[in-house]
């Protein structure tokens, strides 16, 4: 039987109250994964200074309106009766939240990728809570550090994979979206969220920019990129080339590393001419055209 909008907010709102019950931060989302309370000074006009995020008291502030306290998260879908999710805001305590999106709609193997990132950087995904998407995308649910500020990125980390942390959400399990049900995979329900491994932390944080960086010899980081051009499949060239070179800029690796990469790019069936291109953006993207 078809599940109405009335259940589904119930349902969610359920589910909602059992997250915050762990510590989770949540809000009532839309069938869009969207927040369900719109601004309330989305008619007001343009003004100066940094934006709201709730110091008005009014609700529809999107993730600044997350909380656990069981009131007020009632008080938020009765608001939206339309809700049919919820969101689970990340970087907040006790779990300082991150989430590891794994896309498939991309064209891309985003496990794989994670794969070789971890073989590359020598780190090992813990058993933690995963959540499945109805695309058939998966999410890693990692704690990370109170003193660390993870940012969200979509792409960075690798092709297909996006990163939820500060200032963002994750679409709760038992959420239901116009593509279908988020669920929990099985077993790994009852685990807390695992730390983030040191070395994953480290790619998640973006380094410090720097008008002048200094030159960097390329390294076991310079060769990693690079094995992640080489293992690229028709349909992934293009895009495991722009990933790469943009993260060799943004480490201070571009220079040294273009040539190795233009080969690389060469070798899996790229022309020069087009991954020098790539490459040429990937500069530009970063900030770094003409050092």
């Amino acid at each position: 039987m078809a599940t109405t909008d009335r259940q589904a907010t119930a349902l969610a709102l359920a589910h909602a109250l059992s997250a915050a019950e762990r510590g989770l931060a949540v809000i009532p989302l839309s069938r869009t994964k969207l927040p369900a309370l719109r601004s309330p000074h989305r008619d007001e006009p343009a003004r100066g200074g940094p934006p709201c995020h709730g110091a008005c008291g009014r609700p529809g502030h999107g993730v600044y309106d997350a909380t656990t306290d069981p009131g007020r998260v009632r008080a938020l879908f009765a608001a939206a009766p339309w809700a049919t999710g919820y969101g689970i805001a990340c970087g907040l305590p006790p779990y300082h939240l991150i989430g590891v999106d794994l896309d498939t709609k991309s064209g891309t193997d985003s496990a794989a990728a994670l794969r070789e990132l971890a073989l590359c950087h020598l780190f090992t995904i813990p058993e933690t809570v995963v959540v499945l998407t109805p695309s058939g995308g998966r999410h890693l649910w990692l704690s990370g550090p109170p003193d660390t500020v993870v940012p969200n990125s979509a792409g960075r980390l690798a092709p297909g994979i996006d990163i939820r942390g500060a200032g963002g959400y994750l679409v709760g399990p038992g959420s239901r979206t116009e593509h279908g049900v988020y669920t929990v995979a099985p077993g790994t329900a009852q685990l807390p969220p695992a730390p983030c491994p040191p070395a994953l932390l480290r790619l998640l944080v973006p380094p410090p920019r720097s008008g002048h960086p200094a030159p960097t010899a390329p390294g076991d980081q310079g060769h990693g990129l690079v094995h992640f051009v080489l293992c690229a499949h028709e349909g992934q060239r293009n895009t495991r080339l722009f990933w790469a070179a943009c993260r060799a800029y943004e480490n201070g690796l571009g220079p040294a590393l273009a040539d190795a990469l233009t080969e690389a790019a060469r070798t899996t069936g790229l022309a020069e001419r087009e991954a020098r291109a790539t490459i040429a953006s990937a500069a530009r993207m970063t900030g770094h055209q003409g050092r």
